[in-house]
């Protein structure tokens, strides 16, 4: 056979053998606001406004609140433990705490307005963005303590590591990308993201060497490591979070603004291969790496007030959706 004939046809199984998705499951929870949200050892955390709310995977039992917050943003497990740190953009702290009990560790002042986070593998530091200060405030979870701030310009959002010693942060206001080494604790560069309006969600693929960012204006951006533009992608709008799946070499976009949840194939090319339906509102995503279910908090909407501004919550609506792939 042809090597091209051959590469169409691996493509083709590829693409045949992902799998879709659909809504399984919705976990009801109490009324609120909530940002992003993370699974490890078996529990959901989701930051909402006043506090971490989790729930047992596998009993599907909820604690509303498991840990106080003011003004809940990021929520982060620590690998290789029990440990998780959640954001209070309220207070400037990030929260330390067991996260299987909610004990509190400790309570870490951080910059301004504090909110997504990323693991740095190499270094074992967690990296609390603060976009009101415009700084990342690099924690050592082992010491429970600030160990470096590092000044970055911008609005920060959602970073992903490389494992390689690179953090990858989208700068919504700026719609670009900056690159941290988490060695020296530097900026080094910064590339931008033409066609890209407000990038949120972000996800790195370390098999296929890839980033890709979530852009408000419905559009993702797949960029090479050197800030090279490999593909454009048509997603929904309103992103507010990206999952990688590198078990099956797949992003997940969940767009707020239509209820869908973009899938998309890296390789051998960057493709949405498939559109799941969940829910308007359902922007933030968290995913559980061993069985490739995403989780989505959501809620419904109210009409928008005719004088304008944001749509209220309506009561007793507040659930997680469990979205499962299948073949």
């Amino acid at each position: 056979m042809p090597l091209t004939m051959a590469l169409a046809a691996l493509a083709l199984a590829t693409a045949t053998a992902a799998p879709t998705y659909t809504v399984s499951d919705r976990i009801a929870g109490p009324d609120g606001g909530w940002d992003l949200a993370a699974v490890a050892n078996g529990r959901l955390y989701v930051a909402r406004s006043k506090a971490v709310m989790s729930v047992d995977l596998a009993s599907k039992a909820m604690t509303p609140s498991l840990v106080v917050l003011s003004g809940g943003h990021g929520i982060l497990a620590i690998p290789g433990g029990d440990l998780v740190l959640a954001t209070s953009g309220g207070v400037g702290t990030a929260t330390l705490f067991k996260g299987a009990t909610g004990e509190v560790v400790a309570t870490i002042p951080v910059g301004k307005n504090p909110d997504a986070m990323s693991w740095d593998p190499v270094t074992k530091t967690a990296w609390v963005f603060n976009p009101g200060s415009h700084e990342a405030s690099v924690i050592d979870p082992a010491t429970a303590k600030v160990i470096d701030t590092v000044a970055i310009p911008g609005a920060l959002e959602l970073g992903a590591a490389d494992g390689k010693g690179r953090i990858y942060l989208n700068i919504e206001d700026k719609n670009e990308v900056a690159v941290i080494d988490t060695r020296t604790r530097k900026l080094v560069s910064t590339f931008p993201l033409t066609g890209c309006d407000g990038p949120t969600g972000i996800a790195y693929s370390m098999k296929a060497k890839l980033i890709v960012s979530a852009c408000g204006n419905g559009v993702a951006m797949v960029s090479a490591p050197d800030g090279k533009l490999v593909a454009t992608l048509k997603i929904g709008p309103r992103p507010d979070g990206a999952a990688m799946d590198e078990a099956r070499g797949l992003v997940l976009i969940p767009t707020g603004g239509d209820g869908a949840l973009s899938v998309i194939h890296l390789s051998p090319k960057p493709e949405v291969i498939s559109v799941a339906t969940t829910t308007k509102g359902a922007r933030t995503i968290a995913l559980d790496e061993k069985t490739g279910t995403a989780y989505l908090p959501s809620a419904q909407y109210g009409p928008a007030p005719a004088a304008g501004g944001r749509a209220p919550l309506l009561p007793g609506t507040f659930a997680v959706l469990v979205v499962s792939p299948a073949k």
